[in-house]
């Protein structure tokens, strides 16, 4: 949405911002000021309004014209069924812990940056993945970042801020077990035995980790990868790859992209997206094409 020639007092922006997210209470009252003298005009709900953000979304609609966004990806997660049912804009401010899908799109971590980046008004459409009916903006996992963010508390995220992930991640990996599964893609199905199936949207996820070094949220795919390692320590050898989207080289990881996959579990495993824990396999994952439309620079 670019606003060419119209006046600044006709900007009208529902703001939510998640003052629990790790920057959000420092930002949150600075960033309304911001807005406002960048010439929008602001709707923000009470901190006792207990809807969600998509019925906030969903309740205002019609009264704005772009949702901004404060807090990390487990926020925007939580817009994004408003977003995708209203049609409004997305503006990101980056206020959590990892903010992997403000990185995906190079939004700055920076407030002011991401704040001339919404009163810029450039819009970019992408895509979004949805599993078992479920909205996820980066990743969605069975198996080992499953259990992470089963494990990792919102408190030791506001504490150790990346480095929690870390930490948490190295006392799990040990107890890492593989799992028996049955991989249904492109009308084939094939059984596998993995620590982990991941399946992406955008190009990072879990605190800068890379699912794929060439995908992009709006590329209409979906990129997943299956960690088929025997032991946990195998993991430690593969994480640079991981860091960097090279994974797919190693022999012991399966990489796969469409626009939809199936994973059955012997047993029941959680699935985690964008962090949460949203229910148990079977996993169904599909590709919503163009989804929701967000104010991002243009592509990197």
């Amino acid at each position: 949405m670019t606003h060419s020639g119209a006046q600044p007092e006709q900007r009208r922006a529902l703001l939510l911002v998640n003052r629990r997210a790790r920057r959000g209470a420092q930002w949150a009252d600075l960033a309304h000021q911001q807005l406002s003298a960048a010439g929008y005009s602001l709707i923000t709900p009470h901190e006792d309004d207990e809807r969600s953000y998509s019925e906030l979304i969903l309740a205002h609609q019609h009264q704005v014209d772009v949702v901004i966004v404060g807090g990390g990806d487990g926020t925007l997660n939580a817009a994004a069924p408003g977003l995708m049912q209203s049609r409004l804009p997305l503006g990101i401010l980056p206020l959590g812990t990892a903010n992997d899908f403000a990185r995906t799109l190079g939004i700055p971590f920076n407030v002011d940056a991401a704040i001339n980046i919404i009163v810029t008004g450039h819009t970019r459409r992408i895509d979004l993945g949805e599993v078992n009916g479920h909205l996820f903006l980066n990743v969605s996992s069975v198996g080992f970042s499953a259990s992470l963010a089963r494990n990792l508390t919102a408190a030791a995220k506001k504490k150790w801020g990346t480095a929690g992930y870390a930490l948490a991640a190295l006392r799990l990996l040990r107890q890492s077990r593989p799992f028996s599964a049955m991989l249904h893609y492109d009308g084939q199905q094939e059984a596998i035995k993995t620590v982990q199936f991941s399946v992406g949207n955008g190009r990072f996820y879990g605190g800068g980790m890379t699912i794929e070094k060439d995908a992009a949220p709006d590329d209409g795919r979906l990129d997943a990868y299956s960690l088929e390692v025997r032991h946990w320590w195998q993991i430690l050898a593969l994480f640079p790859s991981l860091r960097r989207g090279t994974h797919g080289r190693w022999g012991s990881v399966r990489t796969l992209s469409g626009t939809q996959f199936s994973l059955h579990t012997r047993r029941t495993h959680d699935i985690n997206a964008d962090g949460e824990i949203i229910g148990r396999t079977p996993a169904h994952y599909r590709l919503i094409e163009g989804a929701i439309s967000v104010l991002a620079p243009d592509k990197p």
